[in-house]
């Protein structure tokens, strides 16, 4: 038997356990999962170091070293994640709806686990964490399967939390790590139709399209953020300018940044030079339609039709100015990716028909993109920031990993 048939075999049989376990034994596991992140962080740092020197070697680009990289204070990060996590009401049994039926039937509808979870992704430690954490508080099992370049740091993360789950009682096939780094057992994990319930890739766009195009199994679309923010001609450009630069700036390797900067031909002259300015002081290569560059002169060099549709992940944004809100809105729906859109106005009517009109899972008005975020949107940990439209849409906390069961009470009655 291939490794990903067995590790589903195994998260299948463990997921029956799971899910009939009761909130106080899932709630008590993650207690464990978050105190022996901190027990064993020396471990994970070591895993992790080889992983960061790998990719050293590798020219791998500095965001991406930075979404890979673990210190102590990362660890402690994740690991209170993990305990907030188990502070969190338990989704598992929730009534949604109850109602008597004409024929006597006590008809509920309630929340179940999905079953056997599948996670793919990059670079990225903290989301073994979370993605497992987040699985075992809704009864689920979960096979990851992390990038390569962070293959010591997510298999020593995935030993220590499978180790904490079995403390209490709990399955320790709860929690599996995907180990080959051979395409081929990732290609035969999506392909595990009956065996896996959902599979979430999170990444980048690569990743994301590899895995709808050949997954056999429900596929929960995820994450490539190419996100805009907008000035309107009624914007403040002492509260445009902070909101730019932390959606930018603040951490550009994540999904949640912006990319892309649009700029009201009505306010252009007077405010798009002074905020390229500060987007090149900060470090930020701007590249810009024809009149962005005539306004900035040197500081801007000409955009491609690609770089209207690309998500960078780095330091570098594009430029556009527009003729008003309905061109920013066409621009937006048609080279965004449904993520997250932001419009900075003080015009009420226009953020309503920015807010009605624009396709993505959030949009703001005076904020930055940077809060789509699991956490700060009150959810706990995520397991990813959906942009499709079923089922899930924008940062999946703990409900978007139930589905949904209905009960029915009788007393005798048979369908005339």
């Amino acid at each position: 038997m291939s490794e990903a048939m067995e590790l589903a075999r195994r998260a299948r049989e463990a997921s029956r356990e799971l899910a009939h376990a009761s909130s106080q034994v899932r709630d008590a596991a993650l207690c464990a999962m978050a105190a022996a992140l901190i027990e064993r962080a020396d471990a994970i740092l070591d895993a992790n170091a080889l992983d960061m020197d790998a990719a050293r070697q590798a020219d791998i680009p500095a965001p991406l070293l930075d979404r890979l990289m673990l210190d102590t204070s990362r660890i402690a990060a994740i690991s209170s994640a993990v305990l907030q996590l188990a502070r969190e009401a338990d989704p598992i049994g929730e009534v949604l709806s109850g109602r008597r039926l004409g024929n006597g039937i006590w008809l509920e509808q309630v929340r179940v686990p999905l079953g056997v979870v599948a996670m793919i992704y990059e670079a990225r430690p903290n989301v073994t964490a979370d993605a497992a954490a987040l699985c075992v508080k809704t009864g689920n099992a979960v096979i990851l399967r992390g990038g390569s370049i962070a293959l010591h740091s997510c298999m020593v993360i995935t030993e220590v939390l499978a180790d904490a789950v079995a403390s209490v009682g709990l399955p320790r096939d709860s929690v599996l790590y995907l180990a080959s780094t051979d395409r081929a057992a990732t290609d035969e994990l999506m392909r595990l139709h009956g065996m896996i319930d959902v599979l979430i890739p999170r990444g980048g766009a690569g990743l994301i399209r590899s895995v709808v195009e050949n997954a056999k199994v429900p596929v929960i679309e995820t994450g490539v953020g190419n996100c805009h923010i907008y000035v309107h001609e009624a914007a403040d450009l002492e509260m445009a300018l902070p909101i730019i630069i932390n959606a930018k700036c603040q951490r550009p390797g994540v999904c949640n940044a912006a990319e892309s900067l649009l700029i009201d031909d009505a306010v252009a002259d007077d405010m798009l030079p002074t905020i390229i300015e500060a987007l090149v002081e900060a470090g930020v290569e701007v590249v810009g339609d024809e009149r962005t560059c005539a306004l900035a002169g040197s500081l801007v060099t000409p955009a491609t039709d690609e770089d209207w549709g690309t998500e960078y992940l780095a330091m570098k944004m594009s430029a556009k100015v527009v003729s008003g809100l309905d061109e920013a809105i066409t621009h937006i729906n048609t080279y965004g990716t449904q993520h997250s859109e932001a419009i900075v106005t003080g015009d009420y009517a226009a953020a309503k028909r920015f807010l009605d009109e624009i396709d993505a899972a959030a949009v703001y008005v005076n904020a930055s993109t940077r809060f789509t975020d699991g956490a700060e949107f009150g959810l706990g940990a995520e397991i990813g920031i959906s942009t499709q439209k079923l089922h899930a849409r924008g940062p999946m906390g703990l409900t978007a990993l139930t589905s949904t069961k209905f009960i029915a009470m009788g007393d005798g009655q048979v369908r005339p």
